[in-house]
This record gives structure tokens, sequence and C-alpha cells, in this order.
């Protein structure tokens, strides 16, 4: 059986008024643990999170099967949690015109949404948890900000032309799969940024140092752990899973719960 680990962040914030938990999942890629994800399930139900946030790449792009294990997985947590789903760049380019698992893929989105996921592809949705109000922001970057190994620079503008901005009167959530522009995201003005993508530098050295990143970058600064810059915080999850290149160094599966607190 697959394995993966679990990790716990405590993050503080003023604006938090009583204590709020999350698991959030990135790069799941298909991976299952255990008969249909039982590992995975019993894992977050015994959490029991306010809610779940999803920070992209659940699915394989080329691999159609990889939309059935997530859709069983997301519909049976979405009959107990509130799930919040943002893209990747294997969602955004399996529903991108042309591709040729497209409608599969958008069949798999509406049927999730009917049972009660959010999808955020560059949306916001306001959500009440633990009686604190929180804005969810879904962060889908444009294709050419994830070419390899040269991609544009993220500015702000751009961001604020894709997301708005954030809510001064809530607690932002910025999900955001790509985490080489972590300094971006900060200056955006996120309170919890999540990501994935790096699997972990697939070679993991330390907390917050892996080897590469998925764009051939070496000892990417935003490649795995907690990052904190002016009450601010950064999670980037190594991810549930890999694809293509199946390799891991030091460098465990994992599950990330969060326990937000004043």
């Amino acid at each position: 059986m697959e394995k993966f680990r679990t990790v716990t962040y405590e993050v503080h914030n003023p604006k938090i008024k009583k204590g709020v938990r999350f698991a959030v999942l990135a790069d799941l890629h298909g991976t299952i643990f255990g008969e249909e994800n039982s590992a995975l399930l019993q894992k977050i139900q015994e959490y029991a999170p306010d809610a779940i946030l999803l920070a992209g790449d659940m699915v394989v792009r080329m691999d159609p099967s990889t939309l059935e294990t997530a859709r069983k997985l997301l519909g049976t947590l979405v009959k107990d949690f509130p799930i919040f789903y943002a893209m990747g760049n294997h969602e955004t380019k399996m529903k991108a015109e042309g591709h040729i698992y497209r409608n599969e893929y958008l069949e798999y989105q509406s049927e999730l949404e009917q049972k009660g996921i959010c999808f955020l592809a560059n949306e916001k949705t306001k959500a009440t948890l633990a009686g604190n109000p929180f804005v969810i922001n879904g962060l889908e970057l444009p294709l050419e900000y994830y070419h390899k190994p040269f991609s544009p620079k993220l500015r702000g503008e751009k961001l604020e032309e894709l997301i708005g901005k954030p809510d001064s009167e809530a607690i932002n959530i910025l999900l955001a799969h790509n985490p080489k522009y972590g300094k971006t995201y900060f200056h955006w003005g996120a309170d919890l940024i999540l990501s994935g993508h790096y699997h972990g530098g697939v070679l993991r050295f330390s907390r917050h140092v892996g080897a590469i990143s998925s764009q051939f970058i070496p000892f990417p600064k935003y490649c795995c752990g907690d990052f904190y810059k002016k009450g601010k915080c950064m999670i980037v999850s190594a991810g549930l899973g890999e694809h293509t290149v199946p390799l891991r160094i030091h460098n465990p599966r994992e599950l990330i719960f969060i326990e937000m607190k004043p």
C-alpha cells in the first residue's frame, strides 16, 4: 500500500477569533492509499477539519483514470466537509479547448460541483468557518507561468487582474498551485497561502529545502514547508503523489493539517 505522512502546522492570526482546522490536499495525481483511498479518508475524517482545501493537481492530464480516483475520494469527503478546489496546471491543461480528455474533465468537475464542491478558477467565495469570516481565493495561472525552465515574472498588477484584491474585512486564503511566485502572493496580502506543484523538490534536504522545482529550477526558494512574512503564512505541500517520474528521496508524500488560532 502507498504511504504518506501527516504534517500539522499551527498558524496564528489576529483576525481569528476561534480556532479553525483545515486539511490541505495537493498533487494527488490519482494516487491511491488503501482500498478506494480508505487510509487517506480515515486520516481526514479522524482530524475532522472545518474545511478541506485543494491546492491543485488532483489528476494527471493524460490519464483519465485519475479523474475517477479523485471523483470517488472527493465525492465521499464532501458528504462531511466543505471543499474548496483550486486549479493546478494539470486541471488547466485538461479542460483546455482541444485537449483529448476535455469532455471527461468537464464531466468530472460538473459532477463534483453538483455534489457541493466549490471550484475556484480565478474566483473567490466567502465562507464562515468556526465563526470566522473567510474569503477563499482560487488562483488559476495562465499556462505560460508553468513553462520550463523559463516563465515570466508574476507582477502584482497581473495577480490583481486575475483575482482582484483581498478583502480587508475577512481572513484571506489564497490557493495558488505554483509556489514560484510566493513573493508576489505575500505582497498581494493573503493571510494564508497554500501551494504545491514542486513535489517537495524530489530530493528533500530539510523542512524548507528541496533539490529542484517542477520547472527545473535548482533549490527553489519556496520549495516545501512553511514560510512567514509580516504576519502572513505560506505553506507549500510536498504533495500526495507524483507522475511521469515517480521519484522521492527523503521526501515522503504528505497530507497537511493546519490549525489557525488567535
